[in-house]
């Protein structure tokens, strides 16, 4: 799935999450308390081929495919790790 563009101070985010997943809702509400720009991907809500080929994409970034997974720039980060998180978006600053 391609990122929209995002202006070049800033890196490109992509939240994969499960739409019922609490801590997935919680790196959502800490990208957007930073008002941080991201894409996200709820698999859950995907079906047959589409949602197929989304898990493998995630499967790419973190091998036992779970939930939040977030990529910022070439870093991923597994679960709710906020200072995780935070190094991250710093490198980009």
């Amino acid at each position: 799935m391609a990122l929209e563009n995002h202006s070049d101070s800033s890196p490109k985010v992509l939240l994969y999450a499960l739409s019922t997943c609490s801590h997935c809702k919680d790196v959502k509400k800490f990208l957007d308390g930073r008002n941080i720009e991201y894409d996200t991907i709820s698999v859950d809500l995907l079906e047959g081929e589409e949602r197929n080929r989304v898990i493998e994409q995630v499967r790419q970034y973190n091998s036992r495919v779970t939930f939040p997974t977030t990529i910022i720039g070439s870093e991923v980060i597994v679960g709710n790790k906020k200072d995780q998180l935070e190094a991250a978006l710093k490198k980009y600053a």
